[in-house]
């Protein structure tokens, strides 16, 4: 159904009252191949959250990392080289954002389920 490139969400959980948990579950509904990275290991759906920040090639980052949490995984973000980076809201990282915006990674400040109930994903 979808041509929209597989997406890693950071800062997975298991719990239904996450919006990390929430994209997950829409993306799946979008049919868009979807990875997740948490700190604790454990199943969204068909996809299995990883303790691990999976090395691989993928369209979209979704965060759902507070800025302070972003640290430790910025350089392997930044090695993935996704097209972009969504700082879902609270997430907001100016000096990520500018390390993005340097490697050619667009850094949108938005919400991923807004994005996709409104077919701007």
């Amino acid at each position: 159904m979808s041509t929209v490139k597989q997406t890693l969400v950071i800062g997975a959980s298991e719990n239904p009252d996450r919006y990390s948990n929430m994209a997950i579950k829409m993306l799946r509904e979008h049919d868009i191949p979807t990875l997740a990275y948490g700190n604790k290991e454990g199943q969204v759906l068909d996809v299995i959250i990883e303790k691990k920040l999976p090395s691989v090639k993928c369209d979209t980052v979704t965060l759902y990392l507070s800025a302070k949490n972003q640290v430790s995984i910025m350089d392997a973000v930044l090695d993935m080289a996704p097209r972009r980076v969504i700082f879902n809201p609270g997430t907001e990282n100016e000096e990520f954002e500018q390390l993005l915006g340097r490697k050619g990674i667009l850094a949108l400040r938005a919400c991923t389920l807004v994005l996709l109930s409104t077919g701007q994903y």
